[in-house]
């Protein structure tokens, strides 16, 4: 008996080892982190920019942090900007000493 391996055999063989890359954990993975929609365009746009982060080495991380920080602050100062529907009415101004009269005089005067 011989222990060699067919010709044809040995060259699937390496082609199978070709196709499974080694496991390198610094390579790009995506975290499959579910995104829930805010119902506000400028929010959700950002949320989904931080999927491109999923396809980049962790030093590129910071680039799409730091550009998704920077759009939700714009989205919440544009929120800010927007007149709001009006609070809840504050006391009522207290009213004057005397309503809408004159005080009355003095009928304590001093002699001297």
């Amino acid at each position: 008996m011989t222990d060699s391996v067919p010709e044809g055999r040995v060259a699937e063989a390496e082609e199978a080892a070709a196709v499974e890359p080694e496991y390198d954990p610094a390579a790009p993975a995506p975290l499959n982190v579910p995104r829930t929609p805010t119902g506000n365009a400028g929010v959700d746009a950002q949320l989904d920019r931080l999927a491109d982060a999923d396809h980049l080495a962790t030093d590129g991380h910071l680039e799409v942090y730091e550009d998704v920080h920077g759009g939700l602050r714009d989205a919440l100062t544009e929120l800010d900007a927007r007149p709001g529907p009006p609070g809840p009415p504050g006391p009522p101004a207290p009213a004057p000493p005397y309503g809408n009269r004159a005080p009355a005089p003095s009928y304590h005067q001093s002699r001297s």
